[in-house]
């Protein structure tokens, strides 16, 4: 048997007063299998993070439980049938034990740049009237400068 946990969201228009026998009614397949309910949270009425079935609002039910497989997959599946049942989630809670231990932070040193071959190219060795014209210039010798410096990365 595993611990698992059922998250159940249902219809609005269901009364907040039927919901716990409601939800006891489907959980007797897991009694039946031998299986064990260890806590159930009504949350109650929630607003939805989005519409379902035209809905912006629903009951929220949290249910752990220990059970084998085959009870939960059927509970799941009847509770998939249900029409008062807008969503459902079942996931199992692993006995996974681990502790948190702090890591020292060490600052990392600026990357340095590769060096470029070649003379550097600026355009403000140009006289003002064709730094204008360069733009279109520098547009085109852009990607020879990437590669460039891809190739200097590449060393």
């Amino acid at each position: 048997m595993h611990q698992y946990e059922l998250m159940v969201i249902l219809d609005p228009s269901v009364e907040e007063k039927t919901v716990e026998p409601s939800i006891e009614k489907f959980l007797k397949v897991i009694t039946a299998a031998k299986g064990t309910v260890d806590a159930m949270n009504i949350w109650g009425r929630r607003r939805l993070a989005y519409e379902i079935q035209k809905n912006t609002e629903g009951i929220y039910a949290v249910i752990n439980m220990t059970a084998p497989s085959d009870a939960v997959i059927e509970l799941d599946r009847q509770l998939n049938l249900s029409e008062a049942v807008m969503r459902t989630k079942v996931l199992r809670a692993e006995d996974v034990q681990f502790s948190i231990t702090p890591i020292e932070y060490v600052a990392e040193k600026p990357s340095e740049r590769p060096a470029r071959k070649g003379p550097r190219k600026d355009s403000s060795d140009k006289p003002a009237s064709k730094r204008s014209e360069s733009k279109t210039d520098a547009a085109s010798d852009a990607p020879a400068e990437a590669t460039e410096v891809a190739e200097a990365v590449a060393e």
